[in-house]
């Protein structure tokens, strides 16, 4: 069977090189945004008076029976016909005749397939916002449980200062909140209609893009049509995005894998999000953790990918192209489903809070505060820092901690220790102090949790 395209060849490309040359395996994910921008396009050909009124209708009957097969799943593909558009246009044909061959009048697949990629990124990218809100959420509830459980504060993967823990989960909540902020400005360069670009030149028919645009629900349309065809930025921001949300999660479950481990043993992981060893029947694996860290690599290279396609390319379309969308479909995929699971393990972590409380307890992340005891009874701060790390290497020595010096000993250090000393040593007092603006205290956090939950409407 010829080609949609075959009228200038002589020749017919063999069957590897259809394989090799067909997006259709992948690009079939946007069988309904590739019917539904038809739909709009052919409403604007009849009201444009291009096509015949009732060649229009036909074409829409035609339309509408294709999108409910492909809602059910019952359209089937070939890779004879490339990409989407095409089987698309062929089954169309089969289903209403040869005017199904009218539909594609004054469009391009170039300015059509930018057209399903901007329908089908508005349309993930809203679900991807929805689910990192949900995720939030969890954030928010797990938080709000654990205002005034303690647990050590980490810089270089050492004890540095007891923090509350609520505080610590709000930290992953307001970078999620930049991500949504990321995702929802990225919409207004997601939002607009390639469509009426044709290949590159726009067209000699007298075309209403943007009559097109407003039934697509787009914003507006591209100014210049070879800027439309060839722009794949929008692809690029999101990919993007993603791939620093995924950074995200992957640093938060990098967290949850050492809690959970027997040498933290901070939290417990739910069964649900943990799975066995077929060796070893005590280990109780974050495995779901460990896959969203794995699986930024995955999302991460698939920004790289696409940028190092679209290096170097001349306008307007190239077949380099086509290497755009299995990284975009793979990275949504990816994206929906770690949020998903995300969501699921915060909201049934099980948070140990006798055992992070016993970590606080025995330490030296309660030096600071020691050292701020002296600053604030007129020490040098520098000199303050002096004292107690003398003191920090005096305990190290005689293998006790911090609250275990007597108070003459202290006085040794320093005659500016007195007995309240050890109400500054105590964790709970040390956290409850820090209300500085967006610190650790309990009054702060729970500041922050209200600031936190009114963003997000809960």
């Amino acid at each position: 069977m010829s080609k949609l395209w075959g009228g200038r060849f002589q020749k017919t490309p063999e069957k590897w090189v259809d394989e090799f040359n067909a997006s259709i395996p992948f690009d079939q994910e946007l069988v309904e945004e590739d019917i539904q921008g038809s739909l709009a396009h052919v409403q604007m050909l009849k009201d444009s008076k291009i096509i015949h009124e009732g060649e229009a209708e036909a074409i829409q009957k035609g339309l509408l029976i294709l999108l409910e097969k492909a809602k059910k799943g019952e359209l089937s593909f070939s890779v004879e016909y490339e990409d989407i558009h095409l089987n698309i246009e062929k089954l169309l044909i089969d289903e209403i005749g040869s005017v199904g061959g009218k539909l594609h009048t004054a469009r391009s697949r170039n300015d059509q397939v930018a057209t399903d990629m901007h329908l089908y990124l508005k349309k993930h990218v809203q679900l991807i916002i929805e689910k990192i809100q949900s995720l939030q959420k969890a954030f928010i509830d797990k938080a709000e449980e654990h205002v005034e459980t303690i647990i050590p504060g980490y810089t270089h993967l050492q004890r540095a200062q007891p923090i509350s823990f609520a505080h610590h989960l709000l930290a992953y909540f307001w970078m999620l909140e930049r991500d949504k902020e990321r995702y929802t400005e990225s919409l207004k360069r997601i939002n607009i209609s390639p469509l009426g670009s044709a290949a590159l030149a726009g067209t000699t028919f007298p075309i209403n893009r943007k009559q097109t645009a407003e039934i697509l629900g787009f914003e507006g349309f591209y100014p210049n049509s070879l800027d439309a065809v060839s722009d794949r930025d929008f692809i690029v921001e999101f990919l993007s995005n993603s791939s620093l949300l995924m950074v995200h999660l992957s640093r938060f479950c990098e967290e949850l894998i050492l809690w959970c481990s027997q040498e933290f043993q901070f939290i417990e992981m739910d069964d649900t999000y943990s799975t066995g060893s077929s060796i070893m029947p005590q280990k109780k694996n974050p495995d779901m953790a460990e896959l969203i860290r794995g699986k930024s690599g995955r999302v991460i290279g698939n920004l790289v990918s696409l940028l190092t396609v679209l290096k170097g390319l001349p306008l307007a379309y190239n077949k380099d192209l086509q290497e755009d969308k299995e990284g975009m479909f793979d990275t949504v995929k990816t994206i929906e489903g770690c949020l998903e699971i995300m969501t699921g393990m915060v909201q049934t972590l099980i948070v140990k809070k006798e055992i992070m409380e016993k970590a606080v307890k025995e330490d030296f992340s309660n030096a600071t505060e020691l050292a701020d005891y002296l600053a604030k009874k007129g020490l040098p701060f520098r000199k303050a820092h002096e004292v107690v790390g003398k003191l920090v290497l005096l305990c190290i020595e005689k293998g006790i901690y911090l609250k275990d010096l007597s108070l003459g000993q202290l006085k040794e250090a320093s005659d500016l220790f007195e007995k309240d000393v050890y109400d500054a040593l105590d964790p709970y007092h040390a956290v409850n102090k820090r209300n500085s603006e967006g610190g650790t205290g309990f009054q702060e956090v729970r500041k922050q949790l209200e600031k936190a939950k009114n963003l997000i409407n809960c």
